[in-house]
């Protein structure tokens, strides 16, 4: 398993420029370190698009879905600091998504990755998620690609409101379904394995509704540390 514990939070948002310099600072220095010291969380991740919209794409990796609906994320979720609260009401096209793993493959973490996010229509999951993990176990056997995950957005998780919430301009749209590949290479090669075992068509014909993808380069990462817990 890529992915480290059995949940995920999935974010994309765009950044104006008048914003970006404020908004690097503070995720670097003081959100990402935030989260990722909540009890459960375990990583975290910011990519930027090299195709694709919203133009970022933040990953974290967490322990269980029970750690996402939690006092402990609540808690900094109900409180979040002067500086969130400026920079998250600049934030635009924003998608959030709290999901559970539903499959994750590989033997690490890859600079590059390919995302979809979309919705499936109804009565059409177990043929789509047949459909995604069969081309998900095919993708994982071609050159360079070293992670390969499907995930499952809740959506009681992902609606329940919060003081952060509320600082940013929008709701933020919540897909149900976000699959992801990283390359551990060339970027041809992530794209071609994609472009054949994952095109669109094929999962528009799937069912898939409201398809959104993009390719993505990691900007920034941090795992927990046991240093950074209060003692």
């Amino acid at each position: 398993m890529s992915l480290l514990g059995a949940a995920a939070v999935t974010i994309w948002h765009n950044v104006p420029p008048e914003v970006r310099a404020d908004y690097f600072e503070w995720h670097n220095r003081e959100h990402m370190p935030e989260r990722v010291g909540i009890p459960g969380f375990l990583r975290g991740r910011r990519y930027a698009a090299l195709t694709g919209d919203p133009e970022f794409c933040t990953l974290y990796e967490t322990e269980s879905l029970a750690v996402l609906t939690g006092a402990d994320y609540m808690q900094r979720l109900n409180n979040p600091t002067p500086w969130t609260r400026r920079v998250a009401s600049q934030l635009r096209g924003n998608v959030r998504s709290l999901c559970r793993v539903a499959l994750s493959l590989g033997p690490g973490q890859g600079g590059l990755m390919m995302s979809w996010r979309y919705d499936v229509a109804p009565g059409q999951d177990a043929a789509h998620r047949a459909l995604i993990e069969e081309r998900l176990r095919l993708v994982m056997e071609r050159p360079q690609i070293v992670g390969a995950h499907l995930c499952l957005g809740d959506r009681a998780a992902s609606a329940v409101q919060s003081e952060e919430k509320k600082s940013r301009p929008v709701v933020a749209l919540t897909p149900a379904w976000v699959v992801m590949v990283e390359g551990g290479g060339e970027r041809d090669a992530l794209e071609e394995a994609c472009a054949e075992l994952l095109p669109a068509p094929a999962l528009l014909d799937a069912g898939a509704l409201d398809l959104a993808s993009g390719l993505y380069r990691l900007q920034y990462q941090r795992a927990w540390n046991m240093a950074d817990q209060p003692s």
